[in-house]
């Protein structure tokens, strides 16, 4: 039971895995069933988005949990708020500038149990350039068993968007409305690799 809760928490990292002994079983992102979704304050109100195109690997080291490991990549390109005007402006130079830094990246340091069907995973995240620590939350939404396919659920602590430099022209910033402060809610189906 102790070893089946801590690969909980090492397969979960979303946003993959790795190592070379026969312990690991190695999962990719399935796109289709999964969700890496925000929302920020906006005057009375709250903004939701998510992020369409993703990919990213988890590596489950079944006897040593604590060597498990995660990887993703999101595609800013594919940033949808549901307002096409917003979502340009949000790709531009003013903000995420996604022609110059395509992409937010997170690579996992290291994994911890928190309970029976949870953990942390500490990593990286890269976003705007910029690299700042992250704790991913975890917990497991279906058995980790042989099967083929598993799903996570994935929280963080708000992030603020001053300490990844995405902030608009002080005078955009006032009319914007926008909060500092940033949910991240994440759901990742992971699909057993070849």
């Amino acid at each position: 039971m102790k070893w089946f809760a801590g690969n909980i928490i090492a397969l979960l990292v979303l946003v993959g895995l790795g190592a070379a002994t026969s312990a690991k079983e190695n999962y990719k992102f399935d796109s289709s069933g999964s969700t890496i979704g925000f929302s920020v304050h906006q005057f009375l109100g709250t903004t939701r988005g998510k992020f369409t195109n993703f990919s990213g690997r988890i590596e489950v080291d079944r006897e040593r949990p604590e060597n498990s490991s995660v990887t993703a990549q999101i595609e800013i390109r594919s940033i949808d708020t549901r307002i096409k005007k917003r979502d340009d402006h949000l790709r531009s130079a003013e903000f995420f500038d996604a022609e110059k830094i395509p992409r937010i990246t997170f690579k996992s340091r290291s994994v911890r149990r928190t309970g029976p069907q949870s953990g942390d995973i500490l990593g990286d995240l890269t976003m705007h350039g910029v690299t700042k620590p992250i704790t991913l939350h975890v917990r497991l939404l279906t058995p980790l068993t042989d099967t083929a396919h598993t799903r996570w659920s994935v929280t963080t602590d708000p992030i603020t968007r001053r300490d990844f430099n995405l902030m608009f022209t002080p005078a955009l910033e006032s009319l914007s409305g926008i909060g500092q402060t940033v949910a991240i809610n994440i759901e990742i189906e992971a699909k057993r690799a070849e």
